[in-house]
């Protein structure tokens, strides 16, 4: 059984949590990760890179200089590529339709296997999730320090939203001014962010979720 130490929001030590071995033998081909981390990459790219060629550059269509009698090679315009202000001779341009699909199977393969690897190395950290009443960016660094990773990476997990309003609103909000500190819903979490965190942090209230995709439910 994998054990993963609960805290409160002070660092203190309340307990630790079980995880069934059974959920952690994930298998997940290297490739299929490796497609499915570059596809997330591919995807958040806005491809808005766009520069002109010398038919789009507004410039003079007179020659540089006399095409005879100075002893100089020919040239067409002060549009050409080798002129300064000339237009970019095979540059970056606008791609549509570049959304490379993800097969849902690899995707949630990957998403466990992922999250079974943090458990194994003991960077899952259980937070006793009480509501906190207002923002406080200094109570959530010194949680991180109490536990040990102020300077790590971190990805903070909390259940998805059962009601209009966040409940935990104001801890999302205190992560805001903290770097290298990010905050997702347990469905909303992509294998890019497991890979790049160091540490997980999951709410108590989201474990039971957390466990649910571990399980493939």
């Amino acid at each position: 059984m994998a054990t993963l130490k609960k805290y409160d929001l002070k660092g203190k030590e309340l307990g630790s949590v079980q995880v069934d071995d059974a959920l952690l033998e994930q298998g997940a081909h290297p490739q299929s990760i490796k497609d499915y981390l570059v596809a997330i990459r591919k995807n958040a790219r806005q491809w808005s890179a766009n520069t002109k060629t010398r038919a789009q550059i507004n410039r003079t269509g007179r020659k540089p200089h006399p095409q005879k009698g100075q002893g100089r090679s020919r040239q067409g315009d002060l549009a050409a590529p080798h002129y300064k202000g000339g237009g970019i001779a095979l540059g970056p341009k606008p791609k549509f339709d570049q959304h490379v699909r993800i097969n849902q199977k690899e995707r949630r393969a990957a998403i466990r296997f992922l999250i079974a690897e943090k458990i194994k190395e003991n960077k899952v950290h259980v937070l006793h999730s009480d509501k906190m009443k207002e923002p406080k960016t200094q109570k959530m660094a010194e949680f991180f320090d109490k536990i040990q990773v102020g300077e790590r990476r971190v990805l903070v997990l909390g259940e998805s939203k059962q009601e209009m309003k966040d409940p935990h609103i104001n801890l999302r909000k205190s992560l805001r001014n903290l770097p290298k500190k990010e905050y997702s819903l347990v469905p909303q979490m992509n294998g890019y962010s497991l890979i790049l965190a160091q540490e997980i942090v999951v709410l108590e209230t989201a474990l039971d979720e957390l466990i649910t995709v571990l399980g493939g439910v």
